[in-house]
Order: C-alpha cells, then structure tokens, then sequence
C-alpha cells in the first residue's frame, strides 16, 4: 500500500508564484529580493492557512539566490535555514539559545534566516530576551515571525518589523486553485462541488485541501454537489430557492412542511434562517448588473439566482432581509426556537400578500376577519353576513390585515326604528340605550389563535403583575379586589372565591380588561375566569366600617374593652 500524502503537504506551493490569493504580498518580497530591500525583520500576520508559514520557507530559500527569484534545486541552503515553533518553545532559555546561534555567520550563503512560527506564544520574558537581538540583529541574520493574533505581541517586537498582513482567500480563487489540484489527481469534479468546498473553507487554502481529500475519499473520482452536500452537512441552495419560490407565492403550508422537512434531515433552525438570509442578499444583488460580481458562486448557480431576482420584488427582498435578520438576532434568546422560525417564515409569506390575485387557503388570516367576512373559493368576491342584513360587494379589495376592524352583532330585539325615535333626553332613551349596549356583542373566533401552554407560577406572576399595575395607576380597590383571594388553575380556567357579591359585580364590570391582559401576557387566548361568591371565607381585606373594626380588633383585643368603657358605638 502505497503512503498517502495530504493535499496540503503534497501540493505546498514551492515559488512565490504558485502562493494563491496573496499575490501583493509575493510581488513585494520579490522585488525586495531583487533589489536587495529587504528588512531584517519581518513579521506574517493572517488567518490560518493562507500561506504565512510557506512565504517564510520560500522566502528563506530564495535569500540566498543572489537576486534570483526562481529556487536552483542543486543550491541546498537548507542548513541557513531554522525553524522554531513557539508554541513549544516559548521560555527564556530558548530564545538564549536561538541569541547564542544567531552569532555564528554562516559557512554558505549570505544570510542565516530564523523562521519563528506562532511567535505570539513566547512569554513576556521570552520577548524581552528577544527584544536586544531584534533590535540590532547581526548582517548575517534575518527574522521571520509568524502568528496569527498580532495584537499579542508586544509594541516593541512589532515597532522592529516589516509587518505583512495576509487576508483570507477569496472562494473564486480557492476554487480555481482546487479545480488545478482536481485535474492533477484525476479526480471529475463539479464546478459547483469544489465552490461549496471553497465557500466551507471560509478563505483557509489549507481547510480547503483537507476538505477536498476527505470528499474525494467520500465519492471517489467523481465529486458530485450531492455528494458533497452530504458529506458536508452543508444545506444546498436548492432548498433556498424552493423556499423562496413558496414564499413568494404566499404558499404558508407548505412553507413549513418544508421547514419541518429540513429540520428532520437534521439541519440546524439558525443555520437555516442564516442561508436564507444570504439567500436574499444574493437575490438583491442579482439584481443590478453593476452588484452581479458581488455573487461567489457558481456559473450554474448565478443563472438560477438571476432567474429568480426578476420574480422577487425590491420590497419583498429588502423585508425579507430585515425580518430574517431580526428572526437572526432574536433566536439564541427565544425559548421555542422553533416557533420563532416558522413565525417569521409565515411573515415573510405575507409581505405579497393580495387578495385577487392569491388563493385563500395559503394565508393566515386574523380570526376577527373570519368571524364576519365568509369566504367561497369558488367566488371572488366575500359575502358579508350579519343577523339583519346579507350583502355582496361587487369588488373585492385587499383587507386591512394589521388592523381589521371588529363590527358589532346587536341583537335583533331591539329594533331600529325604537332606536331612532328615542329622544335623548327622555328616561326611555336612556335605559334604551343602557339595553343596546348590554346586548351589543363582539363576535371573534378565538378557535385558532394561540393557546401556549403555561405554568401556575407563570400564571401567577401575571397575576401579581396586573395587580401591582393597577396599584401604581391609583386604583387600588379593584387591585385589592383581585388580591382578595389566590385564583386556583385547572388546565385554562381560572376560579377565584370573593368574600361578597359586591366584590364579584365590581370584578365581573372589569373582568374584560383582566382577560385580555392574561391572554396575552400568557399567549393563550382560552383563558376564562370563572367568579363564586363564599361569606364564610376569611376576609382578606376590610371594606365596611364594622369590618375594619373587627380587624383592628384582631390586631388589639384592648379596642373592645375601649369601647365598652365609654360606651362608643361604629
């Protein structure tokens, strides 16, 4: 069996011109070779794997070249040449030890070159050691420091050098550099295989070898997009674009089977709605041709997204971007996670949402505009129903979403002409007003809105939170109403004991308020409150004089011996 070599060892670059993605760099250290310009200290900042550590060796090499730039393979100058990782090496007396070898020249070349690798480990002794012989290095002797958090290292090391700073490799150029590898090893590979391994790498040349080595091993000599897709765990863009097809065809449903069908593959909430939202960006970019090269992907990728930037608006993508962004931030915070996605996939379906043109059974429709508005598929125009009246519009235009309104249902008993030959002023008129608004009725569905589960301390909390509000609103006798009794839970009813009848009608006039508080401070909308009266419960508050006496009596049984000695009477 023969020995296998990694991509990234096997196919280290040798020259300054097989270096990918940092040609600025490679043009300057040559030209100072040439020119003989070069610093006796020089410090390669960057990321991981973008080449730091093989400009120093190349570099090393062609110090002694007499000014060529090409490497002579008969010329070994490889005894010039020291390597020292700090990371293992990074006390004191090693850095004597490399001051003490510094001072030997050389027996061939000019140049002794020390490459001194994760430079930022040494500690701060090691640095002051080294700080003397940086600063005034033999002729013969130059220093590469290499490391990639330069904010490490301390401002005099960094005073005393030439600072290179390497950037990330770009996805274009990785790919193409993988496509070169790809012919090399006689491997078939898709142009949109090697682009995700590209993307994957996030400007790592190196993470890119080992990816590429580790599919390869996966599919063999053929390297598909599927494959790599799946060796990767990466989502392929082909589920971004069938959601943003549904999407814009307000198609809610089936918008979260396919959401519930990405999850169940195994794929992560927030990674997804992160692809959706570059998803949109790049949609947003296709759309001008002046941004079109601002898209790192492929030749077929790039067709599939200028296709789909004509179908979606500037609108819609510009509040797609900013309701995925904010669904972004708001996630690790979120206890359903779940829920948070699937809400603002159902929002995102609704920013082109109209009325004539989309079928109705794709949308979420508020339950207040169902309790009215009845809708036939077969017919465009909504039928409005009301106990009295039956009309039919005879255009149909987009409903007010965010804000419909609620009409009222009143009862059929009371009769319009009563209600228009009242005088305002009379007695009739006013207890017949006093009968409409009694027998005035709001109609809402609360069927489908939400009924989240809760707990009884959470139930409590919001209890005691309404409570304390209506205290620092100055109305204390409705708060301490409510706070006469702890309410007992039983699934979503709520059952409170009150000492009197007087207490329950009070309570019951301001029951609506309370009601829509709990809804939706508990997100359940079955919520309902149910109100006894019981005398023989222990009063917690005193209301009426004698039952204010009888708790002051409590408190001091001498109060009764007081009145009796006097003869007081309440």
């Amino acid at each position: 069996m023969e020995h296998f070599i990694v991509s990234a060892r096997k196919y280290r670059p040798q020259t300054f011109k097989e270096v990918v993605g940092q040609q600025s760099i490679t043009n300057t250290l040559e030209n100072a070779i040439k020119n003989n310009h070069l610093a006796q200290a020089l410090l390669f900042t960057g990321p991981r794997g973008v080449g730091k550590t093989t400009c120093a060796r190349i570099l090393a090499k062609q110090i002694n070249q007499d000014g060529k730039t090409e490497v002579n393979p008969d010329e070994d100058f490889a005894f010039n040449i020291f390597e020292l990782d700090a990371a293992s090496n990074n006390s004191v007396d090693d850095i004597r030890s490399l001051t003490d070898q510094v001072r030997i020249p050389p027996q061939v070349g000019k140049y002794k070159v020390y490459i001194i690798d994760e430079v930022h480990m040494l500690s701060s002794s090691a640095f002051n050691a080294f700080l003397k012989t940086l600063e005034e290095p033999p002729a013969h002797a130059i220093f590469i420091l290499a490391t990639t958090e330069k904010h490490k290292i301390i401002p005099t090391i960094l005073s005393r050098c030439q600072i290179f700073d390497f950037k990330r490799i770009n996805v274009l150029d990785a790919k193409n550099y993988l496509k070169d590898i790809a012919k090399k090893e006689n491997v078939n590979a898709d142009d949109d295989a090697l682009h995700i391994i590209a993307q994957k790498a996030d400007g790592a040349m190196r993470d890119a070898l080992s990816i590429f080595d580790r599919v390869v091993s996966f599919s063999g000599s053929n390297l598909t997009r599927q494959a790599v897709t799946e060796n990767l765990n990466v989502l392929d863009y082909d589920e971004y674009f069938n959601t943003t097809d549904l999407l814009l065809t307000n198609n809610i449903p089936n918008v979260l089977i396919q959401f519930n069908t990405i999850l169940s593959k195994g794929f992560d909430g927030h990674h997804f709605i992160n692809g959706l939202a570059s998803h949109f960006r790049d949609l947003l970019v296709a759309k001008d041709k002046a941004t079109i090269p601002l898209l790192e992907v492929g030749d077929n990728a790039k067709k599939r997204y200028l296709d789909q930037s004509q179908k979606a608006s500037l609108q819609f993508l510009m509040q797609a971007i900013d309701k995925a962004n904010d669904c972004d931030l708001k996630y690790k915070t979120s206890k359903n996670q779940r829920l948070l996605v699937e809400l603002t996939l159902m929002q995102l379906a609704s920013i082109t949402f109209d009325g004539e043109k989309k079928n109705s059974k794709n949308y979420i429709i508020p339950a207040k505009f169902f309790s009215h508005i009845l809708v036939d598929e077969k017919i465009d125009a909504p039928t409005i129903v009301t106990p009295q009246v039956t009309e039919k519009k005879e255009s149909y235009k987009k409903p007010t979403i965010p804000k419909p309104a609620i009409p009222k249902i009143v009862a059929s008993n009371i009769s319009s002409e009563r209600r228009r030959g009242a005088s305002n002023l009379s007695l009739k008129s006013v207890q017949l007003k006093k009968e409409i608004l009694e027998t005035e009725v709001e109609v809402i569905d609360y069927s489908i809105l939400p009924k989240t589960e809760f707990t009884e301390v959470q139930f409590l909390s919001a209890w005691k939170q309404y409570i304390t509000d209506l205290q620092n609103k100055g109305k204390k006798d409705i708060a301490s109403i409510i706070d006469a009794d702890t309410p007992r839970v039983e699934g979503f009813k709520i059952f409170i004991t009150l000492p009197n009848s007087m207490m329950k009608s009070k309570l019951k006039a301001h029951q609506p308020k309370l009601l829509k508080f709990l809804r939706n401070k508990l997100n359940n909308y079955s919520i309902d409150i149910e109100v006894d009266v019981n005398e023989i419960v222990e009063k917690k508050f005193a209301y009426t004089p004698q039952e204010r006496y009888e708790k002051l009596k409590e408190k001091n049984p001498m109060l009764e011996d007081f009145r009796k000695m006097f003869g007081l009477d309440l």
